[in-house]
């Protein structure tokens, strides 16, 4: 039978990624497996405890601090966000998705908390990411692979974005990333607190997380793993180094794929979440809370719509949820997501299974590359 690390080793072999690790828990049998190194040149062999950037599965841990504000009583999913997003007060929405960005309607109804978790509140990225409105956010937002430093404060980033108008109405199509970034503002400016630290608090120190943050600090830059792209060639062209984008903190913490951790750290997470929001008998989330998370909410028209980033899946809160055995590992009701910089993490309520995945090679589309497929098949049969 083929073992783990044999199906993450294969892709080291081959040469198309310097290393990787995987985990596959199920219950209290728990599988995790390094291999490869943390850079090309094999400065250090990948680890257990290496340390990615983990891109969009930053996005279900945004999403589960969203709903400690709505456990807290803070806000509730149907809140209009115009009080702590003010700059979103009067959206516009262009009158075709496909017309100029300066040829709009006003919003037919407020933004919402939900809207913000369910991915459609009118911002983000469609099928067809030539649209006008759609460059504008690439142009002005710097929304695409992650390159923390380059990025504005908040409350310029907000600005900028309430004179980009939304590519659909309110509740109506899913569209994909930015959501995330705009649910990071409003956990901020909500709790008063900066992200970083709210996450910290709230999440990361009750659940032993203990290397997800923003940045890596000195003294844990040498388990932090260099991060490449293909290039033409067939090599790998180094994107960021240990000591780069990620070495400080950034004066915007992006909630769609900002985070940085480890196997375990998400793991953490991960458990969490199948325990009903529970870690150590203390409640960090109410089942309800969960149970939103992980449920999908489109509708089939809008799951047709979005096929070239969800595959026929659904979405819940900052993930997405099988709906059908598509694929040899889909499992209806499994929730997750994958990141850009080769990242995966799944959970399946059902069967309490939990798979991540964590590699260090950029993505060339919202297609899984085959690491991540092999990886779900070897967990499918395991």
């Amino acid at each position: 039978m083929t073992k783990l690390r044999d199906t993450l080793q294969a892709h080291v072999s081959n040469g198309s990624l310097p290393g990787a690790v995987g985990l596959v828990a199920r219950g209290d049998r728990v599988d995790v497996q390094a291999v490869g190194s943390v850079d090309v040149e094999g400065t250090a062999p990948m680890a257990r405890d290496s340390i990615f950037r983990i891109a969009s599965i930053t996005k279900p841990v945004i999403a589960a601090a969203v709903m400690m504000l709505v456990d807290d009583g803070r806000i509730t999913l149907d809140s209009p966000v115009d009080p702590w997003l003010p700059e979103l007060a009067k959206p516009a929405v262009v009158r075709t998705p496909g017309g100029r960005a300066d040829d709009v309607v006003p919003a037919a109804g407020p933004i919402t908390v939900f809207d913000l978790l369910t991915s459609r509140a009118g911002y983000g990225f469609p099928s067809d990411f030539s649209l006008p409105v759609i460059r504008a956010l690439f142009s002005e937002l710097l929304q695409g692979p992650p390159q923390p430093q380059r990025v504005v404060p908040p409350d310029e980033w907000m600005e900028a974005l309430s004179r980009i108008p939304l590519v659909h109405q309110p509740g109506d199509a899913w569209l994909y990333n930015t959501c995330s970034d705009i649910q990071g503002v409003l956990i901020a400016r909500v709790s008063g607190r900066p992200l970083q630290e709210f996450l910290a608090e709230r999440l990361f120190e009750p659940l032993g997380m203990v290397d997800t943050a923003f940045e890596v600090p000195a003294g844990k830059l040498d388990r932090f793993t260099s991060y490449y792209r293909a290039d033409p060639a067939g090599g790998l062209e180094l994107v960021d180094a240990p000591d780069g984008q990620w070495s400080s903190l950034p004066v915007f913490p992006s909630g769609a794929g900002g985070l940085v951790s480890t196997v375990d750290d998400w793991y953490a997470f991960a458990r969490m979440l199948l325990a009903d929001g529970t870690v150590d008998d203390r409640r960090l989330l109410s089942p309800e809370s969960v149970r939103q998370m992980t449920t999908d909410h489109l509708t089939p028209a809008q799951r047709d719509a979005s096929t070239l980033f969800l595959e026929g899946q659904g979405w819940g809160f900052g993930g997405s949820v099988d709906v059908a055995a598509i694929d040899p590992w889909n499992v209806p009701g499994r929730y997750g997501w994958v990141g850009g910089t080769g990242t995966a993490a799944h959970i399946t309520p059902s069967t309490g299974a939990v798979t991540v995945v964590l590699s260090q090679l950029e993505m060339t589309g919202p297609t899984p590359p085959a690491l991540m497929r092999d990886f779900w098949r070897y967990a499918a049969d395991a």
